[in-house]
């Protein structure tokens, strides 16, 4: 069994002796000097160490770290995260490494280290050994650059004279091989003899008879080599001196000898006494001893040799443990050349002069001498590897390791001579902050030797308590209009810990931008004056952190109530107070509510109100603010009314301010509008058959009396233009053409223009009639007129255009009566239909004239049910209209153009051209035919108005309160228009022409049709 079996098989045995699950070994061979970065192992590869984790069965982050002792400059590197091992920039020197040691080429150089792998769930302890073997990197030298070496003259030829050895440091196959004599000029030659422990003896062969007396001395080189590759090799200079005989050379007793001293032996001690004989006698038995050249410095200087007794002596202590072998060549010269040679090995015996030896390398690096833990850590927390050694062997060398006292920590063997130290319980910093103990390592000589090492522990106060306030609400208060850092209060808090982690520092929350906070003593301060009126709480939050690692923190809410002080007047939501009031309102109505404020708070806010400068027209409630009326409103005979209204403060001293209010009387809907052009119903306009679209063909204009709204008036068509030929501007009453007349055009066209204001809550209309003649000229006026007279008897809500054609052109009428002749048919269901409608219309007639002269009618409205789903509409009372008057509706099919028919009957007073007189009384009811629509919620009379006389081509008189127009009766219609929502001054016009349509003497037959 070699010496790598051996240590395999003891690595075996010391796996099987330890916990293969903390302790393991690894073995690696590199080659010495080689370069950085040069991969020798993998751990976790060689010992197959997986990293999953067994129990959870997740991936592990293993960490390799190497244990190296402080100041050490490491040869091998280990990476953390993947546990390669790898050389450094310190270069590995066997020879420098394993220096002084006798290795022969089957001895390994090694050296160990170790390896903790982490963290604790994984934790292992790996020793690694690490053999070195040896390059061929020195080459064999001399001891000397000059070799002398003294023959004697009478030497035989093939006699050998022994030549000091060359040394190398190298082992093995790269030690010395081969010597080589250069320039032995045939006089001498070179030999080799090897000894038996290996070593290569040149020796120098005389192969010629010597005469000193023809030479004397012989100058050669001799070679050394090794066997590395490359080879390396050195000469030195071999000078051989020719002496006088002496043929009989010293002889040792005894040539290997074998001695053991103690290492504590003193010096002076005795080793050994040599005794070499010689046969010659007189000088030339003279014996002298001397070291032989292959004793190493260390050797002598620990041995002396009498050069006369040849006595050995130690001369200096001995140190087994620094070496436990000497050999010493001995060398006895009695002046011959061949001296005799002795082998002497000293073996340096142990005795017990070395306490154990202590290397304490931390796994958790110290702070000047002192290891920190926290109070968190868990048991088992490894805190060092330690290593016990003693120099001695057997006995002496046994070495057992403890702690001194009772600690919670505790020693865990991993190797025989290895411990690890670890924790062995919870940690309480509030019960002991600091350990500090002794490990004890003792040997088993006689007497024991011990060792201690001082551990001091430390432990780390673990920020495990955030700060507490006092109070975890503070309330403060302060008056407003502060000055500007006032003190508050000072907010407090409290940490059970120590040192930074009760540290405590203070800081404001959001929406404290008001105040200031001094971060270490807690004094709050106001940054800002307080106003209350911009704000009367502040509530914000007040932060206590310490500095701990990770910090802890904990918060209080701040509640700062600003006080208030009368420092703000009494604020009225309006300079200027304008309330509207309808001319009729009663005496003792509420006209309006005066509304104030004050910014301050309880009696600085009770705020009273008064009017300055009022004849007593109005009555003030001084808390309400409700304004009541005191008089009756005519906006006759004064239109509004102004005073100032002062408000008044309950604070010491009282602030007041005071407003302007305007009590506006607003105007009623009491007129309905007047027609100013055209200026009567017998008036027309020619329309030329050049006339371009968009031209002005004729005006409607018309005022009212009112103000405001119920002044504005809106034109529009609701009968007469189903072919959609005109167009009247809404707001100027201009009628235009929407397109070119074309022939079939030509003839007389009545157009139903209703004006109705946008009075509010009832809109007043007034119908006027507009004739359009078109044609290229207007020769014959009195024709036309004819034909205006003769339209009165069509329904208003007819186009005119049928019936008018055959009084515009005789030709045309012959026309139409041939093709009526050829539709016998035809005309048979017309004279039918003419016939009934004349009947009607006598009946209707007869009726109307037995009622009281130029009285107004008012149909019975119904009740409409079409539009309730969002709103219900409104009753509107019932038009007064014309005696001549007859209306009938039907449900409109078209929300624009709604279906009109109607039939107009003259009365004596129109044909006569006299004065007629409206009435606005009350009518008696008219009954109407079941299927028969009610126009009425188009047209409707307004509030009674007083009666009026109306003369035909007059001038247009203005009044105060009235516009008079004098009309023919025939062109005037009074009526009313519902209102559909309620409006404002901002509203849109909900009165078009399909929710007003014409009121008078009608009678429904069938829808108009716009022109296609």
């Amino acid at each position: 069994m070699d010496l790598r079996d051996f240590y395999l098989l003891a690595a075996l045995i010391a796996c099987l002796r330890l916990d293969s699950a903390i302790a393991q070994e690894l073995i690696y061979t590199i080659r010495e000097e080689l370069p950085e970065n040069v991969p020798i192992g993998n751990i976790p590869k060689d010992l197959n160490i997986s990293h999953i984790n067994a129990a959870t069965g997740t991936s592990a982050s293993l960490v390799y770290r190497l244990v190296s002792k402080a100041g050490d400059a490491p040869l091998v590197k280990v990476s953390s995260s993947t546990g390669e091992i790898f050389t450094t920039s310190n270069r590995i020197d066997r020879e420098k490494l394993c220096a002084g040691a006798s290795y022969a080429e089957e001895n390994e150089c090694f050296f160990e280290l170790e390896v903790v792998i982490l963290p604790n769930d994984f934790f292992r302890l790996i020793k690694i050994k690490i053999i070195v073997k040896d390059t061929n990197d020195n080459a064999p030298m001399f001891p000397s650059p000059v070799i002398n070496i003294s023959i004697p003259e009478n030497t035989l030829i093939n006699s050998r004279f022994p030549i000091p050895s060359a040394t190398d440091p190298d082992t093995g196959f790269n030690g010395v091989q081969h010597y080589e004599l250069l320039n032995g000029q045939s006089v001498f030659g070179l030999d080799i003899v090897e000894t038996p422990e290996g070593e290569k003896w040149p020796q120098l062969i005389v192969q010629q008879n010597l005469d000193r007396e023809q030479k004397d001395t012989y100058v050669m080189k001799i070679k050394v080599e090794d066997g590395g590759t490359p080879q390396k090799s050195s000469t030195a200079i071999l000078q051989v001196t020719v002496s006088d005989v002496n043929d009989n050379r010293p002889v040792f007793k005894e040539g290997q000898v074998e001695v053991h001293i103690p290492e504590n032996a003193p010096v002076g001690t005795s080793v050994i006494q040599l005794h070499a004989t010689d046969a010659d006698i007189g000088s030339n038995a003279e014996i002298r001893y001397i070291f032989g050249a292959q004793v190493a410095p260390a050797t002598k200087r620990l041995f002396a040799l009498n050069n006369t007794t040849g006595l050995i002596t130690v001369q200096r202590s001995l140190d087994r443990e620094e070496t436990a072998i000497h050999k010493v060549t001995v060398l006895a010269s009695d002046g011959s050349s061949t001296p005799a040679r002795a082998t002497v090995t000293i073996n340096v015996t142990d005795v017990n002069d070395n306490p154990p030896n202590i290397d304490l390398r931390y796994i958790i690096s110290p702070i000047n001498g002192t290891v920190y833990l926290s109070e968190k850590d868990p048991v088992n927390t490894k805190i060092a590897l330690i290593t016990v050694s003693d120099k001695d062997t057997d006995v002496n060398g046994k070495v057992i390791c403890f702690i001194e006292r009772e600690v919670p920590f505790h020693l865990k063997a991993v190797y025989d001579n290895q411990y690890l130290l670890e924790t062995s319980s919870l940690l309480d910093y509030e019960g002991t902050k600091e350990f500090s103990f002794k490990i004890v390592a003792s040997d088993s000589g006689k007497p024991s030797l011990n060792q201690t090492a001082l551990v001091r522990v430390k432990l780390e106060d673990e920020n495990d308590n955030p700060p507490i306030f006092n109070q975890p609400v503070i309330e403060l208060s302060v008056s407003e209009n502060n000055r500007r850092g006032l003190y508050l209060t000072t907010i407090s808090a409290t940490d059970e810990d120590s040192g930074k982690n009760a540290d405590i520092v203070y800081q404001l929350g959001p929406n404290a931008s008001f105040f200031d906070l001094d971060r270490k003593t807690g004094v709050l301060t106001a940054s800002r004056v307080f106003d209350r009126e911009e704000q009367e709480r502040f509530i914000f939050t007040v932060t206590a952190r310490d500095n701990g690692t990770p910090p802890l923190q904990s918060q209080a809410a701040v509640i700062v109530t600003v006080l208030d002080e009368n420092d703000n007047s009494p604020k009225f939501t309006h300079n200027h107070f304008q309330f509207f009031v309808s001319e009729n309102l009663p005496k003792y109505s509420t006209v309006g509510v005066i509304t104030v404020t004050d910014a301050d708070a309880g009696e600085n806010k009770a705020v009273t109100l008064s009017i300055l400068n009022d004849n007593d027209n109005f009555v003030l409630d001084p808390y309400s603010g409700v304004i009541k009326s005191n008089v009756s409103f005519d906006r006759e005979q004064q239109s509004s009314y102004t005073f100032d209204v002062k408000a008044t403060d309950g604070g010491q001293p009282p602030r007041s301010s005071t407003a302007k209010v305007t009590i506006n009387v607003m105007d009623v809907n009491d007129n309905s509008p007047v027609v100013i052009s055209p200026p009567s119903n017998t008036s027309f306009k020619l329309v030329p058959l050049s006339a371009i679209p968009g031209s002005v063909v004729a005006e409607v204009f018309a005022v009212d009396v009112d103000t405001g709204m119920n002044a504005e008036l809106k034109y529009t068509i609701v009968s007469g233009n189903n072919k959609g030929l005109f167009r009247i501007d809404p707001v100027t009453g201009n009628i235009t053409l929407e397109e070119k007349p074309a022939p079939t055009d030509v003839g007389l066209h009545r157009l139903v223009v209703n004006i109705s204001d946008l009075g509010y809550p009832k809109s007043l209309h007034t119908l006027v009639l507009v004739f359009l003649y078109v044609n290229d000229t207007a020769g014959n006026a009195s024709y036309i007129y004819d034909l205006i007279r003769r339209t009165m008897e069509t329904p208003l809500d007819r186009n005119i255009g049928d019936s008018s054609q055959p009084y515009q052109n005789e030709d045309y009428l012959t026309i139409m009566i041939a093709i009526i002749a050829g539709a016998m048919v035809v005309i048979v269901v017309i004279f039918v239909t003419v016939l009934v409608r004349c009947r009607h219309a006598s009946r209707f007639k007869a009726a109307q004239r037995s009622k009281q002269g130029a009285e107004w009618m008012s149909p019975n409205q119904e009740n409409k049910q079409n539009k309730k789903k969002k709103r219900k509409k409104r009753k509107s009372p019932k038009s007064s209209l014309l005696n001549f008057v007859t209306i009938e509706e039907s449900k409109p099919d078209d929300a624009v153009h709604e279906p009109i028919n109607g039939t107009i009957s003259l009365p004596a007073e129109l044909e006569e051209q006299s004065i007629g007189r409206f009435d606005w009384g009350p009518a008696p009811p008219t009954t109407f035919k079941p299927n028969s629509p009610d126009l009425a919620k188009h047209y409707k009379s307004a509030s009674p108005q007083p009666a009026f006389h109306l003369k035909p081509d007059t001038p247009v008189s203005v009044k105060k309160h009235h516009v008079i127009q004098e009309l023919p009766l025939d062109n005037t219609f009074v009526g009313g228009c519902d209102t559909l929502s309620k409006r404002s001054s901002t509203s849109s016009d909900h009165f078009s022409a399909s929710e007003c349509s014409s009121q008078g003497g009608f009678k429904t037959k069938g829808p108009l049709h716009t022109r296609q």
